[in-house]
């Protein structure tokens, strides 16, 4: 189990040639609580400070001079023992992400960024990796109990049925321990029979349809952006409030998809305990939307006072109830979402977090814009 603390504790590097944007990120991180950050301006100081220091996260520009972003991680991957890099790029140019990918980056943050998308992708990034490492130790462990017990094999055939029985429920645990040590890969589109000595063509067969499916449910949450246009011409100030929304609701159900995934790995959920979850994802969605949603409605408030507009308490309103709906539904939907994919037979792990986030993006953007266009005149 991954706690808040375990990751505001994390130790993170921020590598940027550009020192502006440095101390951007880091200030961004430092307020919203992490503890433990460290910066460098030359990339080629990169793999001796990971070395030494073995981050959980590293977010790394990918144009600098001297050693690009790509070179970097090429470098990270012969002191990385199970090929596992910690990387979170920094990029401008649409054309690298894919390319950062397939290099071994497990994600990417944009440049303008945007603090809600930054700290989101961190935040994910930290408890992917955390639980990376907490399962492979896990799996170690279990490994080492197996191979004590398979030492002792004729003992405990003459033993009772209970120690026979542990014997079995220990070779459980380390199978579902594989599965755990899977589950950072396959949330991300990366098949559980792709290794690291998968050929690069057959790992692109494997990776681009998930991003395919990807674009197409983007595609869908920016229909509904072009459903409201004319909402959106009229109240401009909007668009201030839709990546806070998305941010907020996607970190929402990113929360109740954790926990139905790990129930589903661990065979806690079960079918009767279904419904509690789903009733206890809704009321977290009601309290935390209603909490947050305050402190967003207040925000609109004074954008929209300063703005002059007459209808500053009305908009505040709307951006409150916004709030409380899409966490709603964001909380429901990453409960259900995994699994529904589970009964038509797909895997939970690798396309909840595709659809989770269409689920979400639309809802947020939906609710905000059609309570705008009815309670806005």
């Amino acid at each position: 189990m991954i706690s808040t603390d375990n990751i505001l504790n994390a130790r993170i590097l921020v590598v940027d040639d550009k020192e502006a944007n440095v101390r951007l990120l880091e200030g961004m991180l430092h307020n919203a609580g992490y503890t433990s950050v460290e910066s460098t301006s030359d990339p080629r100081e990169v793999c001796a400070l990971h070395l030494k220091n073995r981050y959980d996260l590293i977010l790394l520009d990918l144009l600098m001079p001297g050693m690009d972003g790509f070179q970097v991680m090429d470098a990270l991957k012969e002191i990385e023992p199970d090929g596992y890099l910690p990387v979170l790029v920094i990029t401008a140019q649409p054309d690298h992400k894919l390319r950062a990918l397939r290099a071994g980056a497990k994600d990417f943050v944009s440049k303008p960024f945007e603090l809600a998308e930054v700290l989101v992708r961190v935040r994910n990034m930290l408890e992917v990796r955390l639980l990376h490492g907490e399962s492979k130790n896990y799996s170690k462990a279990l490994e080492q109990k197996v191979e004590e017990v398979e030492a002792s094999r004729d003992l405990i055939r003459r033993q009772s049925d209970e120690v026979k029985r542990l014997y079995d429920e220990i070779v459980a645990e380390q199978k579902r321990s594989f599965e755990l040590t899977a589950l950072p890969g396959v949330m991300v589109g990366v098949e559980k029979e792709e290794r690291l000595t998968t050929h690069w063509l057959r790992s692109l067969r494997l990776r681009y349809p998930w991003l395919q499916v990807n674009l197409f449910t983007a595609f869908l949450a920016a229909a509904v952006v072009w459903l409201f246009q004319g909402t959106i011409n009229r109240l401009l100030m909007l668009t201030i409030f839709l990546p806070v929304l998305a941010g907020q609701s996607i970190n929402t159900g990113g929360q109740a998809l954790a926990i139905t995934l790990r129930g589903i790995v661990l065979g806690d959920l079960k079918p009767d305990k279904v419904k509690a979850l789903v009733r206890k994802e809704a009321l977290l969605g009601l309290l935390n939307g209603a909490l947050i949603g305050l402190a967003a409605a207040i925000g609109m408030y004074v954008v929209a006072t300063l703005q002059h507009s007459p209808s500053a308490l009305m908009l505040s309103v709307v951006v409150f109830l916004a709030m409380i709906g899409s966490c709603i539904i964001s909380g429901i939907s990453g409960a259900l979402v995994p699994l529904i994919l589970k009964r038509l037979g797909a895997d939970p792990a690798i396309a909840s977090s595709i659809f989770l986030t269409t689920v979400t993006d639309v809802a947020s953007m939906g609710i905000l814009l059609g309570l705008a266009t009815v309670m806005v005149k």
